[in-house]
């Protein structure tokens, strides 16, 4: 009899888990009446808040339009240029275009597929795009950016710091959460996230009372009293019921995340040196939202796993430079990008979710060496 299939993701899992709260979440706010910002909304920004340790949380529709909050409430829109890397989900770029915004895409460090830093700043040094104004670090994967020395950059050229926390929910640096570190965080609750809706949501997060309140009034087309735009605002707003069952979740997310940590430790004692494992920066937590290898010959070992049941994904198999839509129109660093073309060639993501048994890894980290006796080790190339 052929094992049961081992996914990328357990969704269902996620509900089974609390379905029993869920369920009585949505009775409540289906009971209440009120649908659209209200006291479930308020409350889930309150606990989201405390639990990432920053003074607002702002729900919006999802993590793209809290990119596009981030940015508008920050006066970041024509002719400013935003500094961000080409590795990472579109959403990030498409995100600082529909502000009105410049993206100027940068190469990743390849040992935490993270911005580079020195190309960060030989990308603001040779710009010419427009006004450099501000940089949005990808914290990828669930690994934190180098935030000291792009914290540093930021303040030596007068720019905006806005971090990208769809993937790192969890993850610190030093000890301090990301989202701590810049202007802004935004944060994204697709269903695959650490902490998923059951739909689209996101938040930004903030530390400066003004600018939350003026965040707050541009995800409702700029109303501070009801229709009446004080600003040219959006409309992005997190509804109540998933605002009430992402309140739910995050009652476990936590231990999720502690999980997802322990099924990497066993990723890693089996593969060191099988193929290339995730690296740790010093000092960083990582959250493991993903947990991703690289291996030259990427392409036959997710064949290989997928003919053994064992699901795998690519994030990302083409850079946001190399799309149709952004290809020989993006602004790029001096030097190209060759890490990141390099990356998107040989990543792999593993199945990593907090519903894995120890066997279940055990097995995925098994069939991934066994494929390695055939294809050899990582290349010396390898980061």
């Amino acid at each position: 009899m052929n094992a049961k299939p081992i996914t990328m993701v357990d969704l269902h899992g996620c509900y089974l888990a609390q379905h029993a709260e869920i369920d009585a979440a949505i009775r409540r706010v289906l009971n209440s009446g009120w649908y659209i910002l209200g006291q479930e909304c308020e409350a889930f920004e309150q606990a989201f808040a405390r639990w990432s340790g920053a003074r607002h949380a702002v729900g919006v529709g999802n993590g793209t339009d809290a990119i596009v909050l981030a940015l508008k409430a920050l006066c970041v829109g024509a002719n400013d240029v935003v500094f961000t890397v080409s590795h990472t989900a579109v959403a990030t770029v498409a995100a600082i275009e529909l502000a009105g915004a410049i993206p100027f895409l940068v190469d990743i460090d390849p040992a935490t597929f993270t911005l580079d830093v020195a190309g960060l700043e030989k990308a603001i040094l040779s710009c010419n795009v427009g006004k450099p104004r501000a940089v949005i670090a990808v914290h990828l994967y669930g690994h934190p950016c180098d935030m000291e020395a792009i914290r540093t950059i930021c303040n030596r050229y007068g720019l905006l710091l806005i971090e990208d926390c769809a993937q790192a929910q969890g993850a610190t640096l030093g000890g301090a959460p990301v989202g701590s570190f810049g202007n802004a965080a935004t944060y994204s609750f697709y269903p695959t996230k650490n902490l998923g809706a059951f739909g689209d949501a996101g938040a930004v997060t903030l530390n400066d009372d003004a600018l939350a309140e003026r965040a707050r009034a541009l995800r409702q087309y700029g109303w501070k009293e009801r229709y009446l735009s004080d600003l040219a605002g959006m409309n992005t707003r997190l509804d109540e019921i998933q605002a009430a069952m992402l309140a739910v979740r995050l009652t476990r997310l936590t231990g999720e995340i502690a999980r997802r940590r322990a099924i990497a430790a066993i990723y890693d004692s089996v593969l060191g040196g099988v193929v290339e494992i995730p690296r740790r920066r010093a000092g960083a937590g990582h959250a493991f939202h993903l947990y991703v290898v690289r291996h030259q010959h990427r392409d036959q070992l997710a064949t290989a796993l997928k003919q053994v049941g064992v699901g795998t994904g690519i994030h990302y198999p083409v850079p946001v430079h190399l799309q149709n839509a952004y290809r020989d129109r993006v602004a790029l660093g001096p030097s190209g990008l060759p890490e990141t073309e390099r990356a998107s060639r040989e990543v792999l993501s593993l199945p990593m979710h907090a519903f894995l048994s120890d066997e279940d890894v055990e097995r995925v980290a098994t069939e991934v060496a066994r494929w390695a006796k055939t294809y050899g080790r990582p290349s010396t190339k390898s980061p």
